[in-house]
């Protein structure tokens, strides 16, 4: 059974998650249109503080969560679904292993900007008409996962440097 300081924990993990969605979505509009789908470095910030603070289950839920946001506010593309879920996993899963926010980072754009891409382009040909090569994925998936990567690994240092993951976030 749970005492309260673990119910509090996972309340606050929750809450913490939640916000990251709300950021997601709230950025949203900010997407740049490259072809059939929308660079958005912010999904893959988000990917990377998910992955390193909480995990790939609750990363995946946090990507599958923000994509469904987007999409239903018309900000997004089916595209957000691969285009997000497997960075978050492979970010989550390389941050598991080996415990460095560069490699979680790494894990995001090899899982964003590769194996996101390359899941994507069947579903960019069947759902929205796409007919360019996958290379045409791949360049702007790579490009939208390295800046994200980049801005969550940077987001990560700030907080460690000043102690807000232990001191605030009570993780």
């Amino acid at each position: 059974m749970q005492n309260h300081g673990d119910r509090t924990l996972t309340v606050r993990k929750i809450t913490i998650i939640g916000l990251l969605v709300a950021v997601g979505a709230i950025a949203a509009p900010f997407s740049i249109p490259v072809g059939v789908s929308k660079v958005y470095p912010v999904q893959h910030t988000i990917n990377v503080l998910t992955a390193v603070l909480f995990g790939p289950g609750p990363a995946v839920m946090a990507a599958l969560l923000t994509s469904t946001i987007r999409n239903i506010m018309g900000t997004g593309t089916p595209l957000a679904y691969p285009g997000s879920v497997f960075g978050a996993l492979i970010a989550g899963i390389a941050y598991g292993y080996i415990k460095k926010d560069v490699i979680a980072a790494a894990g995001e754009i090899l899982g964003t900007g590769i194996l996101g891409a390359l899941v994507a382009f069947p579903l960019a040909k069947w759902l929205l008409g796409f007919s360019g090569i996958a290379l045409a994925l791949i360049i702007p998936f790579f490009l939208s996962s390295l800046t994200g990567a980049i801005i969550g690994v940077l987001i990560l240092r700030v907080l460690k440097r000043t102690n807000a993951l232990g001191r605030h976030l009570l993780l």
